[in-house]
């Protein structure tokens, strides 16, 4: 028994020897299948862990709203703990805005602070990750997301840039899942910071018995605006988008890593099935061989199997190795709930991945196998003798009646001769022309977006408030100098910047009047149009955490983004916010949102849904009119036809630099990291399938090309050139590129008219015909063209081998 084992382990490594060529055409499909099924498997694990499980021990909020303290009292937003479906609540609990200010005087984004007595409650039990709870004025919790090396326990935190601000102390950090807060401090700090100018809402935190769902949570806002009076509601705050925007950094890539996983396992399918069927047919005699000295119909069908299984095996363990690998860069963009820890693969995919595929990959080889399992012994032994007559006649002479040299009609007759070869070979260039079209669209869709997020670009010259110059260090004070001394110039406007060990100057940031600025972008000849903008933060009732708003100064309409409903904003009293706002805020087109910047308080009307990928971070974007406070930092101007950019450029900045400001022409910047590293995995993905399907048309090659030596022999002894055979070969494989590409470029559209929109809402919004319209006809045609590209490619080194094969050589092979 051991020596008939021995027997077939040896045959089993003798054909894997042998077929070279589909021993690397099973391990890189089944390496780039299991790649990317990988990849896929880990980001959608990323997308649905952490938060659940934090939520669930947190008792997180379903809702949390904010109420007008002037409109609803407490004891009316106690009452609605009781309004049918509500199943907890918590609050109500003072909250504002504040905006803390390290003891270096960098200042922090604004910051949601919530009053209360104790992390625990019957909703939202915030977990202290460090320190202690809040117990009176003057100490702060934060976010643990702060914590770091420049903020921790104890560290004083100003709560503005005012020289009177009160002065905060930082005894712990907290973690909340719902996202109902960015700080916490005792119920009578948040009422002191009341008296300073900061307005002062109420929140309640509420747990319902159904809320899996949109529609649920919209139906027990609407029960919650109509049990309190008109207006008090000033806002709410959705679970589902929190979560939404904690499982973002892996939801976008899931689709198109997924789609490209379906791919490579499909097309592992069909070149495995094709390599083990063209291997059979390709050795009958050598089937009839082994029966005839023992081997018995289980033993064949085994050996087969196993010559697809082992380089199968090597396929997928490098495929899980670099699966880890690219799912790396991916998973460290999505950060569990707790505050920054990395994700990593788990386990079980790692082992479920490899299971799955080695099972296809079985079944796959499994039923060509079986084929060679069935043949009798005699019949095997004589038809591999014997040479194939009369398939595909019919074929050759339909070609043969085509104007085209004799050669090229021969070679495309030939894929008829083997219907089910061709049939693989067809789709392995049509997968790969698939992925080709797909992973075209999906680039042109990235850089798209990265475009349409950066309006400013759009400027023929930037003209900012702001310019770094370079002053003398302050000296050290003397022992016992004067403490009333002046401040060295340029003053305080952040944290210290790095030093050398000596050095000799330091950048200050020196600010311009904007008055003035603005003057000298007029008064110059060539400016066709201009607006002013700043990017600053505010904070919006309902909302925990800091917005991101820019606000815009004049026409602001060559600055705006792509809108998906609504418009522009024209005038005072609008605001136009993302499709994320409109969700997390339970808002539509047309609402009021109360908007809060610095001491500014203003009530907005939404106007306009824009396009907008910023991430979980919210933006909105304002008319600057709206808050006198405000002023622009930076002005982007367009020239005439004709003024040169640069010229208008060097003459603002004559003007402005000696007030602090500069000008420049506006440069391109770098796409954004995510982008890049999708748009990377993309065409990673996209050469693999295009690998695999170049090899799969190698091997199908191969095998023709061997079948017919000895008729290519008679050919080369008659008359046919090296370069003649070289295009018998290349034309057997130019129809089923063409047809593959004819049959990929449309499912390739298809497929990124599916994802793309899916991608989309996995980020909360949809996407504008900008991005999705991508192809035009041209770009279509040349896609079209790489199926023969494709087809050619993979065909040509065994063309190469057929034309310079001998004559002699070629008569004697059978």
């Amino acid at each position: 028994m051991s020596l008939f084992g021995g027997a077939l382990g040896r045959v089993v490594r003798s054909g894997v020897g042998r077929r070279r060529v589909q021993t690397v055409v099973i391990a890189v499909a089944t390496m780039m299948a299991v790649a990317s099924a990988v990849v896929a498997g880990s980001l959608m694990v990323a997308a649905a862990a952490p938060f659940d499980k934090a939520f669930k021990k947190q008792r997180g909020s379903h809702i949390t709203a904010q109420f007008d303290p002037a409109k609803a009292s407490a004891a009316d937003l106690t009452r609605t703990g009781k309004l049918p479906g509500v199943a907890a609540s918590a609050g109500p609990y003072p909250s504002t805005s504040v905006r803390l200010v390290d003891r270096a005087g960098f200042p922090l984004p604004s910051l949601a602070l919530v009053g209360r007595s104790s992390p625990d409650g019957a909703v939202d039990r915030v977990d202290l990750k460090s320190g202690r709870w809040a117990q009176k004025p003057g100490e702060i919790v934060l976010d643990a997301s702060f914590e770091g090396p420049a903020i921790g326990i104890g560290a004083p935190m100003k709560t503005s840039e005012a020289k009177d601000a009160a002065t905060l102390s930082i005894v712990g950090f907290a973690v909340s899942a719902s996202k109902t807060a960015d700080a916490w401090a005792a119920p009578a700090q948040v009422e002191a910071l009341a008296s300073q100018g900061h307005p002062v809402t109420r929140q309640m935190l509420y747990r319902f018995d159904s809320a899996s769902t949109k529609q649920q949570i919209v139906a027990e806002r609407k029960n919650l605006a109509a049990s309190v009076g008109s207006g008090a509601l000033l806002g709410t705050q959705s679970w589902l988008d929190t979560k939404r925007a904690a499982d973002q950094g892996a939801a976008a890539t899931v689709p198109f890593v997924m789609a490209f996983g379906a791919l490579g396992i499909v097309m592992s399918v069909i070149i495995v099935s094709s390599v083990i069927s063209g291997a059979v047919g390709t050795s009958l005699r050598r089937i009839g061989i082994l029966k005839a000295i023992g081997f018995t119909p289980r033993e064949v069908v085994r050996a087969y199997v196993a010559q697809a299984l082992i380089p199968a095996v090597v396929g997928i363990a490098l495929g899980v190795v670099l699966g880890n690998v690219l799912a790396v860069p991916l998973l460290a963009d999505t950060e569990s709930v707790y505050g920054g820890v990395s994700l990593s693969v788990a386990w079980w995919v790692d082992v479920a991945v490899p299971a799955v595929t080695l099972v296809v990959v079985g079944i796959a080889a499994l039923i060509p196998a079986l084929r060679a399992g069935r043949l009798r012994t005699v019949e095997a032994i004589a038809v591999g003798r014997a040479p194939r007559t009369g398939r595909g006649q019919w074929a050759h002479r339909a070609m043969g009646m085509l104007p085209l040299p004799r050669p090229v009609t021969y070679g495309l007759a030939t894929p008829f001769t083997h219907p089910v070869r061709t049939l693989a070979m067809l789709l392995a260039v049509a997968f790969g022309t698939v992925a080709a079209t797909f992973a075209v669209g999906l680039t042109s869709s990235l850089n798209a977006i990265g475009s349409s997020q950066d309006p400013e670009n759009r400027a023929a010259v930037t003209v900012t408030t702001t310019r770094a110059i370079e002053v003398a260090p302050p000296p050290p004070p003397p022992v016992g100098g004067d403490a009333g001394d002046p401040p060295p110039p340029g003053g305080d406007a952040g944290p210290p910047p790095v030093q050398d060990s000596a050095p000799s100057t330091v950048k200050k940031p020196k600010v311009a009047d904007s008055a003035k600025v603005r003057a000298a972008v007029t008064s110059q000849p060539g400016v066709e149009s201009y607006y002013g903008k700043t990017e600053t933060e505010v904070a919006v009732a309902g909302v925990s955490g800091s917005i991101q708003a820019s606000l815009y100064e004049g026409d602001a309409r060559a600055g705006s983004y792509e809108m998906l409903s609504g418009h522009w904003i024209t005038g005072k009293g609008q605001v136009v916010v993302p499709t994320r706002f409109l969700e997390r805020t339970s808002t539509k087109l047309g609402d009021t949102v109360r908007v809060t910047y610095e001491k500014e308080t203003a009530n907005l009307r939404i106007v306009g849904e824009s396009f907008d990928t910023s991430g979980s971070q919210l933006a909105i974007h304002a008319d600057m009119a709206d808050f006198k406070s405000a002023e622009p930092s930076t002005f982007l101007v367009e020239t005439k036809s004709g003024v040169s950019a640069d010229e208008y450029a060097r003459k603002v900045a004559a003007v402005v630099q000696p007030l602090g400001g500069d000008a420049t022409t506006t440069t391109e910047e770098g796409q954004d990291g995510v982008i890049l590293i999708m748009a990377a995995m993309a065409v990673l993905l996209t050469l693999m399938l295009i690998i695999v399907a170049g090899l799969g048309v190698l091997n199908s090659v191969v095998l023709d090309t061997r079948e017919r030596i000895h008729d290519l022999g008679v050919c080369k002894a008659i008359g046919m050139s090296p370069r003649q055979t070289l295009s018998l070969v290349l034309a057997s494989v130019a129809v089923i590129g063409v047809m593959g590409g004819v049959i990929g470029v449309p499912v390739g559209y298809a497929l990124h008219s599916v994802v793309m929109p899916v991608m989309g809402r996995a980020v909360g919004t949809t996407l504008p015909s900008l991005v999705l319209d991508v192809y035009g006809p041209f770009r279509l045609l040349l896609l079209g063209l790489g199926g023969v590209v494709i087809a050619m490619l993979g065909a040509l080194v065994p063309a190469g081998w057929a034309a310079r094969a001998r004559t002699a050589t070629a008569l004697r092979t059978e």
